[in-house]
Formats: C-alpha cells, sequence, structure tokens
C-alpha cells in the first residue's frame, strides 16, 4: 500500500515538475530595451492603418491606455524625455499618432510591481539596480492599476497575448 502511494505521489511530482517547465519553455526570452530608452521603439512590419491589434512577440518599452471588457489591453510606446528642471518623465506618441497595440492579457500573465499589489500599494518593491518592478501581484491588480492611469513598464507580448507586464518606477 505504502509503494502505491509513493508510486503516485511520485508520478503527481513528476507531472506538475513537467507542466512548469513546459510553461516556462513556452515563453522564450526577448531582449528587453532600454529602460530609460530616448527614442520609441520601431515596429516597420506592423500595420497602423489597420485598426489596434497585437504587437510581434517581444519586449516594448510602453504602458497600457485602456483595458476593455474581456481583459483586452490597448497599450502604446513611450520614451524618456529629460527634462530641465527634473531629470526627466515618460512620454508617448504625440497627439494624433497612431502607434496603438491591442492584445489580449493572458489568464497567467506575470505581473512584476513597482509599488506592491492590492490598493494599498503597501511600499517600493523595486530592484534597486535596474528600478524594475519585482513583487508578482494577481492579474486583477494590474486591469485595476491600467485602469488607473497609465504606468511605464516594459510589456512582453507572445503569440499575440501580453504574458508580462513589469512596472518601470518612476518618482
Amino acid at each position: 500500500m505504502i509503494r502505491v502511494i509513493l508510486a503516485g505521489g511520485a508520478a503527481a511530482a513528476m507531472l506538475v515538475t513537467s507542466s512548469v517547465a513546459a510553461e516556462a519553455v513556452a515563453t522564450p526570452r526577448y531582449k528587453a530595451p532600454k529602460i530609460f530608452g530616448t527614442t520609441f521603439q520601431a515596429d516597420p512590419r506592423h500595420d497602423f492603418t489597420r485598426s489596434p491589434h497585437p504587437r510581434r512577440n517581444g519586449i516594448l518599452r510602453g504602458w497600457i491606455t485602456y483595458v476593455r471588457g474581456g481583459g483586452v489591453a490597448e497599450y502604446e510606446p513611450i520614451r524618456w524625455k529629460k527634462g530641465k528642471v527634473t531629470e526627466g518623465s515618460f512620454v508617448g506618441p504625440p497627439e494624433g499618432d497612431v502607434r496603438v497595440y491591442a492584445s489580449p492579457i493572458a489568464k497567467n500573465v506575470v505581473f512584476l510591481s513597482a509599488l506592491g499589489c492590492g490598493q494599498k500599494m503597501t511600499g517600493l518593491t523595486v530592484d534597486r539596480r535596474t528600478g524594475l518592478g519585482r513583487k508578482r501581484c494577481p492579474r486583477a491588480d494590474l486591469i485595476k492599476r491600467a485602469k488607473g492611469g497609465e504606468r511605464p513598464a516594459l510589456i512582453t507580448v507572445h503569440k499575440g497575448k501580453i504574458v508580462r507586464v513589469q512596472e518601470i518606477f518612476t518618482p
């Protein structure tokens, strides 16, 4: 009886381990852009004359501007603009620019917050070396935060879905 239980437990552990490994392999590592890059990232193969649709696979320095029903996020590229009095701030494309994408937010999206989870945003959860968020929060928090205003982030798109959002801390 004990052998059967141990064998069953080992088989279950193998299934869990293999599914986690398969999920990790499913999203390749993409080269991240400069966090504080001063130009908009180019996407020459994207047709902006059509209605908003997903960006190609990779990481975009951008922010989510709108979340539609069903968890479809509209997002746009951003760049760092140096300030005259302050260090600067992130800015989106100028008024009338059509650089906008739309992708569903994956059910298992990885949201790494720079400000903590929930409404209280308990404090900074930032990698001090990079300025990127490192606290994993639920998908619901990402959607609530996106509806609350534009937050700079590295947005990873894979197979047409947003699979990872890592906030960029700006004071």
